[in-house]
């Protein structure tokens, strides 16, 4: 998969660049002019799986403070739902998703501006309560019917990955409940509610100390790539391609690196 990576990254990163111009503004991570800033402006909206909810709010973050006229909003949720939010009309800039099915369905609809590029990769890893005190060691405790469970609903990249790798485990879960991102699954799990949860690596990673994570090996069985992709219909087709860029930058890879994704 390595190599498909970095062909995305370059083909859109020399197309978002093509796009961009030569407007004075600062490179992402670069120095700010003291000239007043004639870059993207306005709103930008991105719709973003769940798990990519802190690295994109920290980036975007960053590419407010090199463009003051800039306001980035970001509606997380599970990337089918996106998807679906997306054929259907709603006004969005860029779309990134946790999985290539879910980015198919809006490229299919001809509604990616340009090849999506796949930025990053995640897996799953089993989520515990601080101090596991379940004592869970592994895939086959989610056939515990005794055990509370929870799983993100099939539909979902990270739901369809767990089926993956039960199927590889040769294992019948029983979860209580199937959550509809990822995010809500793992609050299932900070909050004390379930003994454990599938989530991805980013997710244990962001939840501190509240959680544990335990790896397992048929994690490799399911490795989610993430595609980014501008919309044929972005309302802000400059901050888009700008946001884009940013995600592509080694500043970029670097946050999400950072946040435990694998990058290219």
């Amino acid at each position: 998969m390595g190599g498909r990576w970095a062909a995305g990254l370059v083909a859109v990163a020399l197309g978002v660049a093509g796009c961009g111009g030569d407007d004075g503004a600062a490179a992402p991570g670069g120095a700010t002019s003291s000239a007043p800033d004639d870059g993207p402006s306005g709103t930008l909206t991105v719709f973003a799986a769940a798990s990519l909810t802190d690295v994109f709010t920290d980036l975007g973050g960053r590419l407010e403070g090199q463009h003051p006229g800039l306001d980035v909003q970001f509606n997380f949720a599970g990337s089918s739902a996106l998807a679906t939010q997306v054929v259907q009309g709603a006004p969005a800039d860029v779309f990134a998703s946790a999985a290539e099915p879910q980015m198919a369905t809006v490229t299919d609809a001809g509604l990616a501006a340009g090849e999506p590029a796949v930025v990053a990769a995640n897996v799953l890893q089993i989520a515990v309560p601080a101090g596991n005190p379940a004592g869970v060691t592994g895939l086959a405790d989610f056939a515990r019917e005794e055990l509370a469970l929870a799983v993100c609903a099939p539909e979902v990249p990270c739901g369809a990955a767990s089926e993956e790798v039960f199927a590889a485990a040769g294992v019948a879960a029983v979860p209580d409940t199937q959550e509809e991102d990822v995010r809500a699954a793992l609050t299932k799990v900070e909050l004390g509610e379930v003994d454990a949860a599938l989530v991805y690596t980013t997710d244990v990673a962001s939840a501190g100390d509240a959680v544990e994570g335990l790896d397992f090996p048929e994690s490799a069985e399911a490795v989610n790539a993430y595609p980014i992709a501008t919309l044929t219909g972005a309302p802000n087709p400059d901050a888009a391609a700008a946001f884009v860029e940013l995600v592509l930058s080694e500043e970029g890879r670097a946050a999400l690196s950072g946040a435990g994704f694998r990058v290219p």
